[in-house]
Formats: structure tokens, sequence, C-alpha cells
């Protein structure tokens, strides 16, 4: 029997219990046994990215990021906006994956949990940033899902039936593209 997929997912908040770190437990709560999924927590224990620094050996919090990102058959990211555009720390996670090459052509998709009117600018710049990593954007797995304080319950993971069901479609959307059409279990 083959290993399932896995799904790393990215939160762009250092916030303890954040909505966006809400909708990735989330994410793992709803995934369908057919696909495993990995909650990235090293955000905080990256060091500010330096170009000098990006050769062999990789400081280590870099070297596990883009082991993590290598293992996985796509990328689920949940990031808050911050004066029109990503968190500095997020945007440096992401710049330290542009001089490698395991996000290059792989699945990434994100969750937009900010209030209607907002979070556009983190949206732009993720697609920027992804663009120049050449990670394979799936677009009908982007989503904007707001997420209000009263959906999350007391473990951190949303209990919206509603919520729920448009972060599980959004696994099936990832899980179900591969570059070229494959199924990510055949990757």
């Amino acid at each position: 029997m083959s290993t399932p997929p896995l799904i790393l997912l990215l939160s762009g908040s250092l916030r303890t219990g954040s909505s966006n770190e809400s909708v990735l437990r989330t994410a793992q709560a709803v995934a369908p046994p057919q696909l495993r999924t990995a909650f990235y927590d090293g955000l905080a224990g990256l060091p500010h990215f330096n170009p000098d620094d990006d050769t062999d050996p990789l400081p280590t919090p870099v070297a596990e990021l883009r082991g993590a990102i290598n293992e996985a058959a796509a990328v689920l990211i949940c990031t808050p906006e911050y004066a029109g555009t990503l968190p500095g720390s997020f945007k440096n996670l992401l710049d330290w994956t542009v001089g490698g090459v395991e996000i290059c052509d792989k699945p990434v998709a994100w969750v937009n949990a900010a209030a209607p009117g907002r979070g556009q600018g983190a949206e732009a710049t993720l697609r920027t940033v992804l663009g120049y990593t050449g990670a394979d954007i799936v677009e009908p797995a982007c989503a904007r899902i707001p997420v209000t304080p009263q959906m999350v319950g007391a473990d951190g993971v949303i209990t919206d039936a509603g919520v729920r069901e448009q972060i599980g479609k959004v696994l099936g959307l990832l899980a179900g593209f591969h570059g070229r059409g494959a199924e990510l279990d055949q990757a």
C-alpha cells in the first residue's frame, strides 16, 4: 500500500491561536484518510534571510524548512495581511525558498481568512513571490474563507460546519492537482 500524499501547512502568523492557524489546524482535522498533513511550526526560528547564508550547509532551520517542503506533495498557506502585504516573518520564510528548488513546480494554494474587503495585498504578494519560486499555484484551490473568533472552538479548530466543508474542498482541490493534471497519489 502506498503512503498517502502529504500536504504541508504553512501559517504566516506568529500569533498563537490566530485565525490563520485555526484554518490550518482545521485542515488537519478534516483531511480525509487518503491525505496526510503536517503543520510547519518553525516560522519564528528562521534566521533573517541573507543571500550569503543561502549556501551549503544551510542554517539548520532553513534546511528543515526546505526538507519539509521537499517531502510534501503540495503546500497550503494561510497568512494574515499586515500593512497591505505579507507579514515580514512570512515573507522571510518565502525568501528562503527562492534559492532552493524544493517548491519549484510544487502545487501550492492559499486560504485567505480575512474579513471581507481585506487581505488582497497578502494574496497579491503571495502570487508575486510564489511566481519567483516557480511554485505551481493551484488557482481553483485558492479561497477566501473569512473566519471570526466565534467560529473557533477552545481547541483552536473551527467548529462552523460550512467553513469546515469549504476547507475540506480546498484540500480536495489541492490534492487532486499535480503539475500536469496527475493525481498527487501518483507523484
